[in-house]
């Protein structure tokens, strides 16, 4: 244990123990679980050369963790993200997920409720590192009269906050993604550290996932093997297809809830639209599933059958701006600084003018508005 580390996990105790007191009693245990569940993180990782080094490891692990450090040189010097402690470590969890976000919806809406904290602001999700706690918390959520969902998140980003104690390490829970994967995922979380706007979920998560897109396309043209190409298109077909099935169905879905008028007309009539409208997404979503083979035919089961208000308006935080900054970035003479700096002056005008800046980016270059 290094004097670096020992220092780190004392002032993230002290830091959830400062958050807890500020926020009120109720949030102590979820600050707590926060605080201990990153510091568990820190634990287990150690720097890639050890590993390397280390006989007892497998060869797949060895390759990807070589791999990922080539995608880290990659991401800097192409793609203009930071160069700093992030993604120089690997922690092996022993579980499925670094931390299980809980996201809720309203009955008759897609927007999704919203968890303020003093870092990030207001985000509309809420994580936990046991999957048992946020179940207990979607549970509550649906008593409180919301649809709520659980999904796994594979990595996360600290915001480049602790860089200076390690930054965030390469983890068990997505090292064995295919190569096109990988690099997409390690470029959407450097994207974080270059731009974070405190409680604009849709625009961090839009900006970051269009950093993914172009920089994994990027990668996979000048740097993959034909085989990890090939893995990838097919992959990304079916992610392509998906995204347009729920696309269709979260503008059905949000066309049913704007006739609701807010609770005026026949709420059984609009129940009734909104089950027919689930119910054709999972028949379209079969017929779709079954032209599909391989270990990844069924990749998206699980959320399907548990697809509801809270998990579209997730997806749709992700995927709505993304349009937009795939504009910008032409629009910038696909020039990675000016794409970075064009995306900052974006981030600091008011939410209106941001929003209304992106939607008439999409117009401006023949896209959808978002």
């Amino acid at each position: 244990m290094t004097r670096r580390r020992k220092v780190a996990w004392l002032l993230l105790a002290v830091l959830a123990g400062t958050l807890a007191s500020l926020s009120g009693c109720s949030n102590l245990g979820y600050y707590w679980q926060s605080a201990n569940g990153h510091l568990d993180l820190m634990r287990a990782a150690k720097p890639v050369p050890k590993w390397l080094a280390d006989p007892g490891i497998s060869t797949a692990l060895r390759d990807k963790l070589a791999l990922t450090q080539r995608m880290r040189r990659f991401a800097v010097s192409e793609l203009a993200l930071p160069d700093n402690a992030s993604y120089t470590e690997y922690a092996d969890l022993h579980r499925a997920a670094a931390v299980w976000n809980v996201v809720a919806a309203p009955p008759y809406s897609l927007k999704l409720k919203t968890w303020c904290f003093p870092v990030a602001g207001c985000v509309g999700y809420r994580g936990y590192y046991r999957d048992a706690d946020a179940l207990a918390e979607a549970e509550t959520q649906r008593a409180e009269g919301f649809e709520a969902g659980v999904y796994p998140v594979p990595a996360y980003s600290t915001l480049g906050w602790l860089n200076w104690a390690g930054g965030d390490p390469l983890l068990s829970t997505f090292i064995g993604y295919p190569e096109g994967e990988l690099a997409r995922l390690m470029f959407h979380e450097l994207a974080h550290q270059v731009l974070y706007v405190p409680g604009d979920t849709a625009f961090n998560e839009s900006y970051a996932t269009a950093v993914e897109r172009i920089g994994g396309a990027q990668w996979l043209a000048t740097q993959a093997s034909d085989a990890a190409r090939t893995e990838y298109a097919q992959f990304d077909q079916r992610r392509q297809q998906f995204r347009q099935l729920t696309l269709e169905t979260r503008r059905q879905l949000e066309a049913i809830y704007d006739d609701s008028d807010n609770g005026t007309r026949d709420m059984q009539a609009v129940d009734a639209r909104k089950k027919a409208a689930l119910d054709d997404f999972r028949t379209r979503y079969a017929t779709m599933r079954a032209g599909w083979s391989g270990p990844q035919q069924g990749a998206y089961d699980r959320w399907v059958a548990r697809a509801n208000n809270a998990l579209f308006g997730a997806q749709a935080v992700y995927d709505d701006l993304v349009p937009a900054f795939e504009a910008l970035y032409e629009r910038e003479g696909r020039d990675w600084r000016r794409f970075h700096a064009a995306a900052a002056k974006l981030a600091d005008l008011p939410k209106k003018q941001r929003e209304e800046a992106l939607k008439n980016m999409t117009h401006e270059n023949g896209k959808p508005g978002v």
